[in-house]
């Protein structure tokens, strides 16, 4: 057996000090967390100028206290689509262009039921207008993006000319398609899967809860990598959980809790752990 020098002792003992640094530089390893706002039914309306302002104050509000943003998500009724030649539409991506990060729309029923013949837009100039962001792929009415690890889908739930919403089966198809590859997903669209503030009038569930949740439920949420879905709508704020899958409905902008604090959500994903917490403008 070879002699144990005092120099081979030092380099052993060097050696093996070594080892731990490597293992801990591995376990440090973590994805990194995904930050990001949803806001949703701001219904800007340029016939009511303090509804164009409260888009000015949101976009100065997170320019300002969220400079950390991987995006900002809009959830749908994002404007009236009230308005002569659409324009807007084009107000409106001009004013949430000025973000300090990318963003990214779903409609709502407003955009996809235009007042009427020469008022509002369609979709196909919705899609030419909002659908073209760097990294996003857009499969017929929906769309993904991906960051961090993360997958964003945007499923249009809207039916054209309708209060009402459902999924389609060509968007069924592409979210579970999606949801194969097992990455970590979150859901955002405008309507929201469940009677979630108790309503009873058949009239009222019609309108506002999505009408195949059933299947959603069955098909989608069935999925273990489905963190979060974010919807709007009715206006009402709520976080929830099904079959494991968080699921936030936040308060829409519209409804300002006082003079100037307009509603939105501030959300943070690490892992499977989801932080998050109403925030105002003001």
């Amino acid at each position: 057996m070879q002699k144990m020098t005092r120099r081979n002792f030092l380099k052993t003992t060097a050696a093996l000090s070594a080892l731990p640094l490597v293992a801990s530089a591995s376990e440090g390893a973590k994805q990194e967390s995904l930050k990001f706002i949803h806001v949703t039914d701001s219904h800007m309306d340029l016939d009511v100028q303090k509804s164009v302002d409260a888009i000015k104050r949101m976009v100065s509000f997170i320019n300002k206290e969220y400079q950390e943003l991987d995006f900002v998500l809009f959830g749908g009724d994002n404007y009236n689509n009230n308005i002569e030649g659409g324009k807007d539409s084009e107000v409106f991506k001009s004013l949430v262009s000025k973000l300090h990060c990318p963003y990214y729309l779903v409609r709502g029923n407003k955009e996809s039921s235009p007042l009427g013949d020469g008022y509002g837009v369609g979709f196909d100039t919705y899609k030419s207008l909002f659908y073209k962001q760097e990294g996003m792929k857009v499969v017929g009415n929906d769309w993904v993006i991906e960051k961090k690890g993360f997958q964003i889908l945007g499923l249009d739930s809207c039916i054209d000319g309708h209060n009402n919403g459902m999924y389609t089966e060509e968007t069924m198809k592409f979210a579970e398609g999606m949801m194969a590859n097992k990455k970590p997903t979150l859901i955002l669209n405008h309507h929201p899967y469940t009677n979630y503030w108790g309503g009873t009038e058949e009239k009222d569930l019609h309108k506002y809860v999505l009408g195949n949740t059933k299947e959603v439920l069955k098909r989608l949420f069935s999925n273990e990598n489905l963190l979060l879905t974010l919807s709007g709508h009715k206006h009402i704020d709520s976080v929830t959980q099904i079959q494991g899958t968080k699921v936030i409905v936040t308060r829409g902008f519209i409804r300002p809790l006082d003079e100037h604090q307009y509603p939105m959500r501030y959300i943070e994903l690490s892992g499977k752990e989801i932080l998050e917490k109403l925030i105002y403008t003001a």
